[in-house]
């Protein structure tokens, strides 16, 4: 694992507080592994160690000011953000993390937050009972929600003497974290996949159409999960309100018959395909070519006929076919009904969760799964889904690679 970090470009930045003293053993740690390490100092954590000593172990000159003149000269922050593979933002104070929570941009190290598209990660510093404290709780949730990286903290004696939650991880312990990080970068090196997510659309007249709750979180973050395991990936979305993850391939479609059309014309250039949208099961028969108005009756017929199933006709495949994997959203009998779906669409894998909660699943940022396969299953508890994203990620390549 020592080789994971070699030529990694990583942007450390470094916030006011008392660990901020470990850094420059961090920088050293990072450049023995052949990391190349640029440093970012906040105003604050200058008060605790110096640009010199910390532009003396990384051999990189350290920046601190948005406004100097000479770098902004070539928008110095935009091509910080643009170097970093990774930026680890340790020691990360309340404040910091606050004010990333909150999107500010104001100084060099939140602008450069804001500006790259590398993945962000942070190591809270602070005292215990600010770390406990709920809007400390909240900004790190809000941060998690948005795909940073949380490390730590760790748990102990603080310079303040007391004793819990808050320490910054140890030098080695970041470093075998962003290890960690980039190894599992990796491991999708040149798969292709595709995903689908969101729900369907099936008009009934111009201006009603049949859909359900999905909110399409879970299919973007497992695109987003995937990419950052290195994968080319695919992203069929139904109409959701998402920002397309980094270095994602987009296609957008309405209604089944246009997502199964994609689909099929994808799964063929694949290795593997994950069918996590909520396709509508049922469309109108007969669409109206104009608004539909109301009569003086109480009641009105529409009839329905079944879509295509998608993820069947993927599975069903004989050239050319990809690892397929489904989702099964269910309010009751939840596994049971998991592996039913398996054997009868002929599926790799199939993801199954409870949708008959509000806390999870549809439109919630929570969600937990049970992964269950041929020869076994796998229960994911209830976490983030960026976090859970990750997790299925590993359990998907691992029975890819075991086929």
């Amino acid at each position: 694992m020592l080789q994971t970090l070699a030529q990694k470009h990583i942007l450390l930045g470094i916030s006011g507080g008392i660990a901020a003293y470990k850094s420059a053993d961090l920088v050293r740690r990072l450049k023995e592994r052949g990391a190349d390490v640029r440093v970012i100092l906040t105003d604050a954590a200058q008060h605790f160690i110096t640009p010199l000593t910390l532009q003396a172990v990384s051999g990189n000159p350290v920046s601190t000011s948005l406004l100097d003149p000479a770098a902004e000269a070539a928008m110095g922050h935009i091509e910080l953000a643009k170097w970093a593979d990774i930026v680890l933002i340790a020691p990360a104070s309340a404040d910091i993390i606050a004010r990333m929570a909150h999107g500010l941009a104001n100084d060099l190290l939140t602008t450069c937050v804001l500006a790259t598209a590398a993945p962000v990660a942070v190591a809270p510093a602070m005292n215990q009972q600010m770390y406990k404290n709920i809007a400390t709780q909240h900004n790190l949730a809000t941060l998690k929600a948005h795909n940073f990286y949380i490390y730590g903290p760790g748990v102990g004696e603080q310079a303040c003497g007391d004793v819990g939650s808050g320490r910054m991880l140890e030098p080695l312990e970041l470093v075998s974290a962003l290890e960690k990080h980039f190894s599992a970068e990796q491991q999708l090196n040149n798969i292709k996949i595709t995903i689908t997510a969101g729900p369907t659309r099936e008009a009934i007249d111009p201006v009603r159409y049949i859909s359900n709750h999905s909110s399409g979180k879970m299919g973007f973050a497992l695109a987003q999960a995937a990419a950052a395991m290195g994968a080319q990936v695919t992203l069929i979305s139904g109409p959701v309100q998402l920002a397309t993850p980094a270095g994602v391939t987009r296609i957008d479609v309405t209604t089944a018959e246009q997502m199964l059309e994609a689909a099929l014309a994808q799964a063929t250039q694949n290795d593997i395909f994950i069918g996590c949208a909520a396709v509508a099961d049922y469309r109108v028969a007969q669409v109206a070519s104009e608004k539909m108005k109301k009569t003086a009756s109480d009641s009105i017929e529409l009839k329905l006929v079944k879509n295509p199933d998608i993820i069947a006709a993927v599975a069903a495949l004989t050239v050319q076919r990809p690892f397929t994997v489904g989702f099964a959203a269910e309010t009751q009998n939840v596994v049971q009904y998991a592996k039913d779906k398996l054997t009868r669409k002929k599926l790799d894998l199939i993801c199954a969760n409870d949708v008959s909660g509000t806390e999870l699943g549809f439109n919630s940022d929570h969600n937990a799964v049970t992964l269950v396969w041929q020869h076994g299953e796998q229960a994911l508890p209830a976490q983030p889904k960026a976090d859970l994203a990750k997790a299925i990620m590993q359990h998907i390549y691992a029975q890819f690679s075991a086929n």
